[in-house]
């Protein structure tokens, strides 16, 4: 991210206090929301094994591996993405950044949206990596008809800045999306979009950084530091 980007940030607000993180309720929806990221895929899978057996469906054969090799794809990277966007990783305290990329990419390998990476080349400490990586896919979310989700980062003065910028149509954050960026609790809505947004609001604030949005026509943005 340039200087004129991190300038022209949406600025923080004060998150609040009323997201209980720590909370059984709170695991259990995060968890939630990951299996729902990955039972699609495998339940490809599934349903493609299920043709091979089926004598009946021969001649679909060769739909059947193509779909149990593209779900299988899909569900490798979204578990290597999930191990070090939600913390499993724990033994690493520094990424490298064009790592970070081909997690990022992966995901967006399997959505409409694409990913234009403008970071250059470095060591990412635990935080910033993690909070990337969940702006990023969540960039991606606010794209559902398609278009370029651009993150950029830049570390100075101490801190590591993000932004990324969501652009195409329709682009938009949830209702419920941008109450967790907020830190607040769920009110109505989709658990699972929410819950990633608590999540990233939470470990921002835990690392001592900031994090906000920002919705205009066709376009959303997010904006988050923290210490380098």
């Amino acid at each position: 991210m340039t200087d004129t980007a991190s300038a022209n940030a949406p600025a923080p607000s004060t998150p609040s206090p009323e997201t209980d993180v720590n909370g059984p309720d709170f695991a259990a929806m995060l968890a939630a929301r990951l299996c729902h990221d990955f039972i699609s895929p495998a339940s490809a899978i599934v349903s493609g094994l299920d043709l091979l057996e089926d004598p009946a469906a021969q001649d679909m054969r060769d739909d059947a591996m193509n779909l149990i090799a593209s779900s299988a794809r899909k569900l490798a990277d979204l578990l290597q993405f999930t191990r070090v966007a939600f913390g499993a990783s724990a033994s690493a305290e520094n990424f490298d950044s064009r790592e970070l990329e081909k997690l990022a990419q992966g995901v967006f390998a399997h959505v409409r949206p694409t990913l234009d990476w403008q970071i250059e080349p470095q060591s990412m400490n635990k935080p910033a990596s993690r909070a990337i990586l969940n702006i990023a896919q969540i960039a991606a979310s606010a794209l559902p008809a398609g278009g370029v989700a651009t993150v950029k980062g830049v570390a100075a003065d101490g801190r590591f800045s993000i932004i990324a910028d969501a652009a195409g149509p329709r682009a938009r954050l949830r209702p419920e999306v941008l109450a967790g960026l907020k830190g607040e609790p769920l009110a109505e809505g989709l658990g699972g979009p929410w819950v990633q947004a608590a999540y990233l609001n939470a470990l921002v604030r835990a690392a001592g950084g900031q994090i906000a949005a920002e919705v205009g026509e066709d376009r959303a943005s997010i904006a988050a530091w923290v210490p380098a």
